[in-house]
């Protein structure tokens, strides 16, 4: 006959006992360290101004003002006019004395003479002055404004700092109660 074999196991008890202190888990995300610069624009503006120009020399040649260099040329040219009258007058006058001289005229010649150079001389006068429509030159240039703007990209910098993890497990005790066992029993006996 064969043996007979019978097997007695005995499972394990245990006997848990949470701890006082419990498992805790702490989780922080600093911010991010940021620093952002803006640079100013680069602005650049060239300017060419507008120019009037306003000549009146017409005008005032219109109204017997003349420019000092005008003055002068005007001035030499009276001056050697008068100067050629002057000469031609005293010729005729000499030449008039010369002729009546011997007629028996005496003083007379010298009194006549007078009355051809005395006289009232009628000055004109004008107050109504109405200049011609080309007496006075205007001109006008417009001026530009050249305008460049160069944008400056920001200078962004970032840094990332690591979250902050606390981590504290749990403590659990136990006691064992019962070990756990496999026994063999033969039967046959």
């Amino acid at each position: 006959m064969m043996p007979q074999v019978q097997l007695g196991i005995r499972d394990i008890q245990m006997d848990l006992k949470p701890a006082a202190v419990t498992g805790q888990q702490q989780l922080q995300q600093p911010r991010a360290d940021l620093r952002i610069e803006q640079p100013a624009a680069i602005l650049d503006i060239n300017t060419r101004q507008s120019e009037l120009r306003i000549d009146m020399s017409g005008l005032w040649k219109e109204l017997g003002l003349l420019t000092p260099m005008q003055s002068v040329a005007q001035y030499a040219q009276d001056g050697k006019q008068e100067n050629l009258s002057g000469i031609a007058r005293r010729a005729r006058e000499g030449q008039q004395m010369k002729n009546m001289a011997g007629k028996g005229q005496g003083a007379k010649i010298a009194q006549t003479i007078a009355k051809q150079n005395h006289g009232p001389k009628r000055v004109p006068f004008n107050i109504a002055f109405k200049p011609s429509g080309n007496a006075i030159d205007i001109s006008f240039t417009k001026g530009d404004i050249d305008i460049n703007i160069t944008p400056q990209k920001p200078r962004i910098n970032a840094t990332i700092n690591k979250p902050i993890h606390n981590y504290t497990p749990s403590k659990v005790s136990y006691t064992m109660l019962q070990r756990p066992s496999v026994s063999v029993i033969d039967v046959t006996k």
